[in-house]
């Protein structure tokens, strides 16, 4: 059972399928650690104030989890290690952000979480693919 979460998803899918996964998975996971996470970690105090302005208790630790499940979740998603679990992680942080911090922000906006947020969860359904760390491990 934990075998599965940690490291579950689909195998022997098609070239193509691998292949369209592997690109999306790659590619969302450096976006999201490279040009959102990696300033997060560590957290300012202006990400800090923002986390208590949202009601969060220790918004210290709610704005490390939210920095961490960007970078570190966004390496382990481009990896494939860990990625129904990290994601999870990131779709979780992307709602905060859409409920949190840009509920009332235009759509284009609001574009990149919702982005983000949906395919986190596309991989928490569907794992990370037969080309994973995730798919060498579950053997």
């Amino acid at each position: 059972m934990v075998k599965t979460i940690l490291f579950g998803g689909e195998s022997g899918l098609s070239y193509a399928a691998n292949a369209g996964l592997t690109l999306l998975r790659i590619f969302t996971g450096i976006a999201l650690a490279f040009a959102h996470g990696i300033g997060k970690v560590p957290p300012a105090e202006g990400l800090v104030s923002r986390v208590e302005a949202m009601g969060f208790p220790a918004p210290s630790f709610f704005a490390w989890a939210a920095g961490l499940s960007e970078f570190a979740g966004g390496i382990f998603l481009a990896l494939g290690l860990f990625t129904r679990i990290s994601s999870l992680f990131i779709a979780v942080t992307m709602l905060v952000a859409l409920v949190g911090v840009h509920a009332a922000d235009p759509f284009n906006v609001q574009e990149k979480a919702f982005l983000f947020l949906f395919i986190a969860i596309a991989f928490l359904l569907k794992g990370s693919g037969d080309w994973s760390l995730d798919s060498f491990l579950r053997k």
